[in-house]
Parts: C-alpha cells; structure tokens; sequence
C-alpha cells in the first residue's frame, strides 16, 4: 500500500499542500483532480520522491520511503506532466538509456523495447530523433519509459497529453489491466471522463487542501450530481462559464 500521512509542502512562505492524507491499495487506481495551482502536481512529485514534504510523510508497505530512497524509487514508474526529454537521442536509444539505468538485461531490454515500440506503432521512428516527434509520439516514448522495469508503482501526471483518440483508448485500457495484475496507481489528470473510467476513487485537491477523497459513485452520490465532471464543478468552480464565453463571444464582435 501506498500511504500519504498529513503531506504538507512550502514552497518559501508560499504553501503548496496541507495536511493532506490518502492511501492507494495494490490493484486500485486513485484519481487525482484540481485546477491549475491546486497543489496536485506538488503531491504527484512528493509521491515520485522528486520532492521531500516539508512536514508529513510517504509509506510504502509500511515503511517510510525516505528511510530507502534508492530502493523506492526502483519501484516506481512515472509519466512527468511535461515531456522532457533528449531531443537529440532517437527514441530507441532513449529507451535502452532509461533501461540501462535501470539496469535491465540486455536481451530482455531490447524484447520488451520492440515489443513496446510496434505496440505503440512507433516502430517505423524507432531511429528518428526525439526533436522530430510529435508531442503525442514523446508522451508515448515517456509512457513506454515507465512501464520497462515493470514497476509495482504507477504515477501518471496528465497521461493523455498530445494522444490521439486511439491511444487515449489504448492507454485507458492499459491503465485498467494493470490494475487488474495488481499495481498500485495513482492517475492525475483533467480529463474528467477519462478518470471517471478508469479510477476506483478519486480526491480532489483545492487551494493545497483534500476536499473530497471516495469513489465516484460515492461522491455522485454525496453531491446528487450527474456526473463526476458535475461533483468537480460543484466542488470547486468559482466562475460561471457559460456567462464568461458568453462575454468573450461579445468582446469578439467589438468594432
């Protein structure tokens, strides 16, 4: 299991995230929403060990991941929100870097790159440059880079960006069946629908704070909403948006 204990992060006096507390079971997917500025990409990091808390910790079956930073972070696989990335390496030889570092078996590397890469439909620009590929192309190549050494934890941070409707689907079902074979995965994004098909629960992250942290059944329930894009709007939209494009379409039409 994978546990946040009271996360709490200050970026100078300016604080990120607080007292924030949720735990991801093996085989469950956790959703992870909030606008922009709410403090999720800051927990997604804190979670990566990318970030330390300034207060709180991260558990892993029990056991504080600072204690083993090394040995954590061989367990996990994570899809970063922005793909940066050598744009000078082709994607095979990003590939065999990220495996080599991960200290993969030569053989069992290249299987699984090919494997990963025809999968993927990336075969034909295995020796492009990465500088070359389409901003969908480089979030596969990042997605493929998480998924080799097979890890038991899963962090994606907006996975879908730059995919095209097909390998949205894929991913989605790829998200489901590791799930099934027992990964332990949390899933940050909004794109509402996509979460709401894929998580087993969600949280919803305000201004630093956990606001809402159930199933989406659960909160549809709580909220008599519809929909989960309807509990997250009810939750945490301050702005009417139908008056906003409204008065935006007005100011378009100004002479």
């Amino acid at each position: 299991m994978l546990e946040a204990r009271q996360l709490t992060k200050y970026y100078g006096a300016a604080r990120a995230v607080a007292d924030i507390s949720f735990c991801i079971q093996p085989g469950e997917v956790l959703g992870c929403l909030g606008p922009n500025g709410s403090g999720k990409s800051t927990t997604v990091k804190m979670l990566t060990s990318l970030l330390g808390p300034t207060h709180g910790e991260v558990l892993y079956g029990g056991t504080r991941i600072r204690d083993n930073l090394a040995g954590y972070k061989k367990l996990v696989g994570y899809v970063p929100e922005e793909p940066n990335l050598y744009p000078y390496l082709s994607g095979l030889e990003y590939l065999q870097l990220v495996g080599n570092l991960r200290e993969i078996e030569a053989k069992a590397l290249k299987e699984k790159i090919d494997t990963l890469l025809n999968l993927f439909s990336l075969n034909v620009q295995r020796h492009s440059t990465l500088g070359s590929y389409s901003k969908g192309m480089r979030q596969k190549i990042l997605i493929i880079a998480a998924l080799l050494h097979d890890p038991e934890i899963l962090i994606f941070d907006e996975p879908l960006s730059g995919l095209d409707v097909t390998s949205a689907l894929i991913f989605r079902n790829l998200v489901q069946e590791l799930a099934r074979s027992g990964k332990t995965i949390l899933y940050s994004s909004h794109v509402l629908e996509a979460v709401e098909k894929v998580c087993s629960r969600v949280m919803i992250i305000y201004h630093g704070r956990l606001i809402a942290y159930n199933s989406v059944e659960r909160l549809r329930q709580i909220m008599a909403a519809p929909s989960l894009e309807q509990v997250f709007a009810d939750l945490v939209q301050q702005t009417d948006t139908a008056t906003v494009a409204r008065e935006m379409i007005e100011a378009m039409k100004q002479k």
